[in-house]
């Protein structure tokens, strides 16, 4: 009748999404006790965890500093070396997949889906496994290391740069497309100032990562710091083990600062 009130009941989700919440929620418990179940957790190892962490950094305690100056130091050095030249060299193979992968610049798909898949590939594979693979085809040492991080730094680099070309503004594009320049003109003068921010970002961020991952490569001989850890930990040098830690973690950290002070005065 005209006049009457209709009263209506707000809910925040539908019935199908609320089902589609709860199937999801149970999905999630099903994986967690199916995780526990598979993984084996044996109890009296997680009763007896605390005393063997207390007793660990006992062992650790003090450092044996002497370490340091006779193998941490170069080993270091080359860890830096390493991360350095990888990210140098996955910058060259990135930039020009990134140029075939951006539909914008290279509107043929099957080379945006070649470029595409060789990023994925590079990214689905780690970087120890890359290492192993490397070390295998030209022997243990520091070129093992170096390629393992250009290889695992392409998909990485070659996607955002190639996303960046992407979104660049196509004004400038067509006002040069206008005046009759060419492709090379129209990429260094209209893409390259668009996406430059972009780039030494994408590259400052990339360098800081392998210097983290670059730091473990030793231990299946793709030379760096991790080298010397893997030693110590074999001859359960705990002492010596803390020292390598701590200079890891205080290269990781200095890293960080280095680069977000590049990114403030530069970008």
């Amino acid at each position: 009748m005209p006049g009457t009130a209709i009263h209506r009941e707000w809910e925040r989700f539908t019935l199908p999404q609320k089902l589609g919440r709860y199937a999801l929620y149970l999905m999630a418990a099903i994986a967690v006790v199916w995780s526990f179940r598979t993984i084996e957790i044996i109890a009296e190892f997680l009763y007896d965890s605390p005393a063997q962490i207390a007793d660990l950094f006992t062992r650790m305690w003090p450092m044996d500093w002497s370490y340091f100056g006779s193998a941490v130091w170069s080993s270091l050095v080359e860890t830096m070396h390493i991360a350095t030249l990888g990210t140098i060299l996955s910058l060259g193979i990135a930039m020009p997949l990134g140029l075939i992968a951006a539909r914008n610049l290279t509107p043929i798909p099957a080379l945006n889906w070649f470029a595409h898949f060789l990023f994925v590939t590079s990214r689905s594979v780690n970087s120890l496994v890359w290492a192993l693979l490397f070390v295998a085809v030209f022997g243990p040492g520091p070129l093992a290391g170096t390629l393992a991080i250009a290889f695992r730094s392409i998909g990485f680099v070659g996607k955002l740069f190639a996303e960046a070309l992407e979104e660049a503004n196509k004004g400038s594009i067509e006002a040069l497309v206008a005046a009759g320049a060419p492709v090379r003109s129209q990429i260094l003068m209209g893409y390259w100032p668009q996406v430059r921010p972009a780039f030494w970002s994408i590259a400052l961020f990339r360098w800081d990562i392998n210097i983290r991952e670059s730091a473990v490569l030793g231990i299946v001989g793709a030379g760096g710091i991790g080298v010397a850890l893997d030693t110590a930990l074999n001859l359960l040098y705990w002492d010596q083990v803390a020292v390598v830690l701590l200079t890891i973690f205080v290269v990781v950290i200095l890293a960080e600062l280095v680069v977000t002070a590049i990114r403030q005065r530069v970008l």
